[in-house]
C-alpha cells in the first residue's frame, strides 16, 4: 500500500489522499448529497441513520497532517461504527456507540488545528467523533456538508437512543407535521367534498396548499410534480396488474385512472414534503432540540440567545413565537414548534439580516452638518443621459422620496422671461424653474426631516435672476434658511438644529464686492471635452463614445477657464451655510476657509487628492463640507465608486440616481443604516480631531479594533431566471459571491461553487472569513449569478453595511438590477462577527498561535505639535500600553477557551458553555461539572476529579473571568 499523500488543494473533495475507496472492485452504495438532494431530501433522523448504514467516503485527518480516504459505515446493528480498509483488525477498526463522547462540527479539535492542511479543508464538511476514557478524536472530512449533516445528526440520535432509536423513531417520527398534514388535506376535502372522487381533493386546491406554505413555488412546478408521481404510479400499478395475470396484453390495455384531476392524501404528503422541505433548516433544528423532531420553548430560547444575538431570551419570548410560526393548533396548545413553524420563523421579518433598529433614526444627529455623509444627487432634473436624454421633475420627486438631502438645480434664462433649468450646451429638454420648486417644496421632507441642500447653479441674466429670486422666496418661503452664521463659529449647525429647513449652496457677494463672481459651469467642460473628441463628428456619436471619453488622461483636454457674471445681491444673501468657494490647495484651506465655506471637486481632482494627500483630505473634511461631481465625461449617466470618496472624508458624493448597478446599490444600502434620513454619521476616527487616518490604509487601523466577519452561505430559494436570458431554457446553475467595501484593506471578495439546474433550493454550505479593519466604513455585498458558458448573468443581490448585521441564521432578500425587491427569492446565511484574535492571521488557529507582549503591536502616537497636548498623551503612553496588554490577554485567554470548548473562532461565550453542557456528564450520568449562574459571570464548580482535557477548560475559564 502506498504511503499517504500530504494535501495541497484547496477543497476535500479534490484531496489526493491514500486511496480507500472501493473503486474496482463491488461497494456498497454512497450518499452522495451533491448529485441526490434534488431527488430525495433527507430531512428525519430515521434517514440519516439508513444513509449511515448504507454508507459514506470520508477522507480521516490525522495529527501528522496526513490524510486517508475510507469508507465508513454504521453496523446493521445500530452498535458501532467502522471503516475499511484498515490496517488494523476489524474488531480494531470501529468505535463502540457508546464509547461516544461527544459529537463535534467544524475544524475544532488539536488534530485539525494543528494540521498542515487546515486551511484547505471546509468548515462545513469537517466533523470530529470525541471517544474513550482519554477523549481521543477521530478526525472525518466529507465530500459535502450535506453528507457531514447526515453523519453529525444521526450519529447525535444514536448516542441518545442507542441501537433502539429506529424503532423510537417509527413510533414519533414527525408525528406532529403528519397529523397538521393530515388536517390540511381533511380541511380541504370538506371545503371540496362535492368534487371529491375516492377521498381526494382537486389538484387545484392541492397545488394551493403547497403554495400556501411555499408560495414562491409556481403552480406549474407543482403541478407537473403531482402528474408525474400519478403516473409512476399507475406504471406500477399497471405492471403489478400484469405480473399476476401473466398477461402484457393486459398492461397494454389498462386504461387511464379516472381520477386525473385528483389528489391523494398520500401524493399531497409526499409533493408537499417536496417542495416545503428544507434540509438544512432540519439539520439546524436538530442541533438545538435535544435530538427531538420539534423545538421546545427551552430550545428555542437557546437557540434565539445562542445564536441569534437576543439579548435577555426567556421562555415567554419563545412561547410567543411559538404561537406566531407554528402552523398546527396541537403544536401552539403544545408549545412546540415544528419543521413548519421553525422555517416560518426564520423567513420571518424578525429573522431578516437588516437590523430594525436601523430602520429609525439611531445615530446622534447633533453634530456639526460636516461630520455626517449626505445621500446626495447629480443633476436631478435628468432621467437618462447627460447630453441628449430627457428632463423630468419627477427626478427630483424619486430622489426626495429615496431619501436624498442634496439636489441640484441648474438655471438658466428662458423664454418669456422665465427661468428654466437644464443642463447647459446639451440637448436636453428645459424644466420651467416654478415647476421645479413645486416639486421641491412639496417632496423636500417626505423621506425625512432634515435639511435638504439646493445646489443651485446660477446662469441667469440679473433679469431673471431676479425672477429666480421671486420664485425661491415664494415657493420655499420659511423652508429657506437665511440665518448667518456665528462670528467665530468652528462648525456648521447640527442636522438636528436644522430640521425642516432648505439650505442653499451657491456663489456669494463679499461685502465690498462690484457684484461679479466667478460663475460655477460643471456642464461647459463636458461640452468643450465633447466638441474636441467628436471634432467632425455627428449629435449621434456623442453617446456612443461617452465611454471612451472617461478614459482620455485629464492633461491632454481641454479646461475651460472660470467666466465671470453679475450676481444679484438679493440672491447672494440667501445662500448662509454653503458658500461655494474655489480649492487651491490644502494649506490655504486650513488657513483661509470659513467652516461654511463649501468646495465643489471634479471626481478625478478627488481622486488625485486621495492618492497624494489621503491624511489632509481627511483632516480637511473635519471642519468643512465636501463635495465631489461625477466626471463630465460620464455623459452615459454612469457612476463613481462612492467608498472611494467617503474613504477620505467627502460628505457630499453626487450620484447618478437614475442609473442602477453596483455603484448605486452601495450608495442606497449605505444610507439605509440611520432610517434612511439621508444623513450618516461618519467614523470617529474622521471626526476626531487628535485622530489620524490615512484613507488609502492597506493595514489595520490605529485606534480601531479590526474584526473577523464569518459568513456561511447555506442555500437559496426560489432563485428565478435572469430577465432576458433564454439560451437555457427555465434551467439556473446559480453560485454566490460574498463582497466586502470599504477601505482598501478590506476590500475582498470570495465565491461559492456552483449548483447546476437547481434555483428552488440550491445548496451551497460554504464559509468564508474576512477581517474586517475599519468596520464602520464597510458593507457587505451578495450577488448571486448563473452560471453560463456564454457568461454569467445577474440573478440578484442585497448590500448591507456592516454596521446593520444581525448574527445568527438570516435570509437575505434578493433585489433586482433596478432594486426591486425579487418575490420570493432569498439567501440563507449564517453570520457572526468577532473582534480578530490576539495573534496570527485570521485564518490560523491552534493553541500555539498567541501573540506574547513582547511580540503584540501598540497603536502608535503621533506628535500633533502642540506642546501641552503632546506631553499630556507622552504620560499617558505606559497606561495606555497596560490597557492594550489587558485586552490582548482576554482576547488570547477567550480564544483558548474557544478552543478548548471546540467551537469556531467566532463562537460567544454561551455556544461555548452550550458545548460543555454535552461532555459534562460522567459515568451513570452524575456531573462532572457544574454551573454556578447566581454571580453576573457564570462559574464552573468541578464535582470530584475531571479528566485532562475538562481540566484544562476550568483553568483556562477562570483565567478569562480574572481578566
Amino acid at each position: 500500500m502506498s504511503p499517504p499523500l500530504l494535501v495541497p488543494s484547496f477543497h476535500p473533495s479534490l484531496l489526493p489522499v491514500q486511496d480507500g475507496s472501493r473503486a474496482g472492485r463491488e461497494k456498497k452504495k454512497t450518499v452522495s448529497f451533491s448529485s441526490s438532494l434534488s431527488e430525495k431530501k433527507i430531512s428525519s433522523a430515521a434517514g440519516c441513520i439508513h444513509s449511515m448504514v448504507e454508507g459514506s467516503e470520508l477522507k480521516k485527518i490525522r495529527p501528522n497532517s496526513r490524510v486517508y480516504q475510507r469508507y465508513y459505515l454504521l453496523d446493521a446493528g445500530l452498535q458501532a461504527l467502522f471503516w475499511e480498509p484498515s490496517k488494523k483488525e476489524s474488531d480494531k477498526a470501529r468505535i463502540f456507540l457508546d464509547s461516544i463522547r461527544e459529537v463535534r462540527t467544524g475544524r475544532n479539535t488539536e488534530t485539525f488545528r494543528t494540521s498542515g492542511v487546515y486551511e484547505q479543508i471546509s468548515e462545513d464538511c469537517a466533523f470530529s467523533i470525541i471517544y474513550g476514557e482519554m477523549y481521543e478524536s477521530l478526525d472525518l472530512v466529507a465530500n459535502s456538508a450535506e453528507v457531514a449533516n447526515i453523519w453529525v445528526t444521526g450519529l447525535r440520535y444514536l448516542m441518545q437512543y442507542g441501537r433502539h432509536a429506529l424503532d423510537i423513531l417509527a413510533n414519533s417520527q414527525d408525528s406532529l407535521r403528519l397529523r397538521w398534514l393530515e388536517q390540511l388535506f381533511s380541511s380541504a376535502a370538506d371545503q371540496n367534498k362535492q368534487e371529491v372522487i375516492e377521498e381526494g381533493i382537486p389538484l387545484q386546491s392541492a397545488v394551493k396548499l403547497v403554495q400556501s406554505v411555499n408560495p414562491g413555488v409556481s403552480s406549474g412546478k407543482v403541478e407537473h410534480r403531482f402528474k408525474e408521481i400519478q403516473r409512476l404510479r399507475e406504471k406500477t400499478g399497471a405492471l403489478t396488474s400484469c405480473n399476476e395475470s401473466g398477461s402484457k396484453d393486459h398492461a397494454e390495455n389498462e386504461k387511464p385512472s379516472a381520477r386525473k384531476e385528483q389528489v391523494t392524501k398520500q401524493e399531497f404528503i409526499e409533493v408537499f414534503h417536496d417542495f416545503c422541505t428544507r434540509p438544512e433548516i432540519y439539520f439546524l433544528l436538530v442541533q438545538f432540540s435535544s435530538n427531538k423532531e420539534y423545538l421546545d420553548a427551552k430550545d428555542l430560547m437557546r437557540f434565539i440567545e445562542a445564536e441569534q444575538g437576543v439579548a435577555q431570551a426567556s421562555e415567554e419570548m419563545s412561547l410567543q413565537l411559538i404561537q406566531a410560526h407554528e402552523p398546527s393548533e396541537e403544536g401552539r396548545q403544545q408549545g412546540h414548534l415544528s419543521l413548519d413553524g421553525f422555517t416560518s420563523y426564520l423567513t420571518s421579518s424578525e429573522c431578516h439580516l437588516f437590523d430594525r433598529e436601523h430602520d429609525t433614526i439611531c445615530q446622534d444627529m447633533s453634530q456639526p452638518l460636516s461630520h455626517y455623509y449626505i445621500n446626495s444627487s447629480h443633476n436631478t432634473y435628468l432621467i437618462e443621459d447627460q447630453f441628449r436624454g430627457p428632463s423630468d421633475k419627477s427626478g427630483y420627486i424619486r430622489a426626495l422620496k429615496m431619501g436624498c438631502r442634496c439636489v441640484e438645480v441648474d438655471v438658466w434664462d428662458g423664454p418669456d422671461g422665465e427661468p428654466v433649468v437644464c443642463t447647459g450646451h446639451s440637448l436636453s429638454r428645459p424644466l420651467a424653474l416654478h415647476s421645479v420648486l413645486e416639486a421641491i417644496a412639496k417632496f423636500a421632507f417626505v423621506a425625512s426631516e432634515y435639511p435638504l441642500i439646493l445646489c443651485v447653479e446660477n446662469h441667469c441674466s440679473l433679469q431673471q435672476q431676479k425672477v429666480l429670486l421671486q420664485h425661491l422666496t415664494r415657493i420655499l418661503g420659511d423652508k429657506l434658511y437665511r440665518d448667518l452664521p456665528a462670528e467665530g463659529a468652528l462648525y456648521l449647525p447640527s442636522p438636528e438644529e436644522l430640521r425642516h429647513r432648505i439650505l442653499l449652496k451657491g456663489k456669494k457677494l463679499g461685502p465690498d464686492s462690484d457684484g461679479e463672481v466667478s460663475e460655477e459651469d460643471e456642464g461647459a467642460e463636458m461640452s468643450q471635452r465633447i466638441k474636441a473628441v467628436n471634432a467632425g463628428g455627428t449629435e449621434k456619436d456623442v453617446v456612443q463614445k461617452s465611454v471612451s471619453l472617461t478614459s482620455v488622461p485629464q492633461s491632454n483636454m481641454p479646461h475651460p477657464s472660470p467666466k465671470r457674471f453679475q450676481l444679484l445681491r438679493e440672491l447672494s444673501d440667501l445662500v448662509t451655510l454653503c458658500h461655494s468657494v474655489g480649492f487651491k490647495d490644502f494649506k490655504t484651506s486650513s488657513k483661509a476657509q470659513k467652516p461654511w465655506e463649501l468646495c465643489s471637486f471634479h471626481e478625478s481632482l478627488a481622486l488625485r487628492l486621495a492618492g497624494d494627500s489621503p491624511g489632509d483630505f481627511v483632516n480637511h473634511n473635519k471642519h468643512f463640507l465636501s463635495r465631489v461631481y461625477p466626471n463630465p465625461m460620464r455623459i452615459d449617466s454612469s457612476n463613481m465608486n462612492p467608498q472611494d470618496l467617503w474613504k477620505c472624508g467627502c460628505q457630499i458624493v453626487s450620484m447618478n440616481f437614475q442609473t442602477a448597478g453596483l455603484m448605486m446599490d452601495l450608495n442606497t444600502a449605505w444610507f439605509r443604516q440611520n432610517g434612511s434620513c439621508g444623513y450618516v454619521l461618519r467614523p470617529a476616527i474622521m471626526r476626531q480631531e487628535v485622530s489620524y487616518f490615512s484613507a488609502d490604509t492597506k493595514d489595520t487601523v490605529p485606534g480601531v479594533s479590526p474584526q473577523l466577519l464569518h459568513v456561511k452561505v447555506i442555500s437559496g430559494q426560489n432563485l428565478p431566471k435572469p430577465k432576458g436570458s433564454g439560451a437555457k431554457g427555465d434551467v439556473v446553475d446559480p453560485y454566490v459571491y460574498v463582497e466586502i467595501h470599504g477601505i482598501p484593506a478590506d476590500c475582498s471578495e470570495r465565491r461559492t461553487r456552483t449548483v447546476r439546474q437547481n434555483g428552488d433550493n440550491p445548496i451551497f454550505d460554504e464559509s468564508f472569513e474576512f477581517q474586517i479593519n475599519l468596520p464602520e466604513l464597510a458593507m457587505v455585498r451578495f450577488v448571486v449569478l448563473d452560471d453560463d458558458f456564454i457568461g454569467d448573468e445577474f440573478i440578484g443581490q442585497y448590500t448591507i453595511p456592516l454596521e446593520c448585521l444581525q448574527p445568527g441564521y438570516r435570509h437575505v432578500p434578493l433585489q433586482s438590477l433596478t432594486g426591486e425587491d425579487l418575490p420570493h427569492a432569498k439567501l440563507f446565511v449564517h453570520v457572526a462577527l468577532t473582534n480578530r484574535r490576539g495573534g496570527g492571521k485570521p485564518y490560523k488557529r491552534g493553541l500555539s498561535v498567541r501573540k506574547t507582549r513582547k511580540g503584540r503591536e501598540y497603536t502608535a502616537l503621533r506628535d500633533l505639535g502642540v506642546r501641552t497636548v503632546d506631553e499630556v498623551f507622552k504620560m499617558a503612553a505606559p497606561l495606555l500600553r497596560e490597557a492594550a496588554d489587558l485586552r490582548g490577554n482576554m482576547q488570547n485567554s477567550v480564544a483558548v477557551f474557544r478552543e478548548l470548548c471546540g467551537v469556531s473562532a467566532v463562537a460567544n461565550l454561551m455556544q461555548c458553555v452550550l458545548a460543555l453542557g454535552s461532555r459534562v456528564s460522567g459515568p451513570e450520568g452524575t456531573p462532572l461539572l457544574l454551573f454556578d449562574l447566581r454571580d453576573g459571570y457564570p462559574t464552573l464548580e468541578p464535582q470530584g476529579p475531571l479528566p485532562d482535557v475538562l481540566r484544562r477548560v476550568v483553568s483556562t475559564y477562570d483565567t478569562v473571568r480574572k481578566e
